[in-house]
């Protein structure tokens, strides 16, 4: 008897606990969530990580957007594919390509984060 309670009580819980589980899940757009910076994170932030962010940034956009000779770029790679493709290894050149339009894509996204950093800058920082 007593285990035949139990089991039905555990049973209820476990049943009970899915249904409410089940009825909080809600499938919209989470609610933005405030960050609360002390003074210090912020003094830290605008002294020694916003500049180097905005270093690695431009460093990242310089090499993206430069000419065949810059290593890296996207005019590089597409050399690179141009001169496997007039070797005959068409897959190489292939991925090569594909490479470079993958890189090519990552400038607006760099672009979000400069855009970022001079916000926070301008907001936070005062006029540094």
């Amino acid at each position: 008897m007593k285990l035949m309670v139990g089991t039905v009580l555990a049973a209820g819980l476990v049943l009970g606990g899915a249904a409410t589980a089940s009825a909080t899940t809600d499938t919209s757009a989470p609610a933005p969530v405030t960050v609360t910076l002390s003074p210090e994170q912020v003094q830290n932030l605008c002294e020694k990580r916003l500049p180097k962010i905005e270093q690695r940034t431009t460093r990242l956009l310089d090499r993206i957007n430069g000419d065949a000779s810059v290593r890296g770029s996207v005019q590089w790679l597409k050399a690179r594919a141009a001169k496997e493709r007039d070797a005959g290894r068409e897959t190489s050149a292939q991925l090569l390509e594909e490479r470079a339009d993958r890189r090519g894509g990552r400038v607006g996204q760099l672009n979000q984060v400069k855009q970022w950093v001079s916000d926070f800058r301008t907001q936070h920082c005062g006029s540094k």
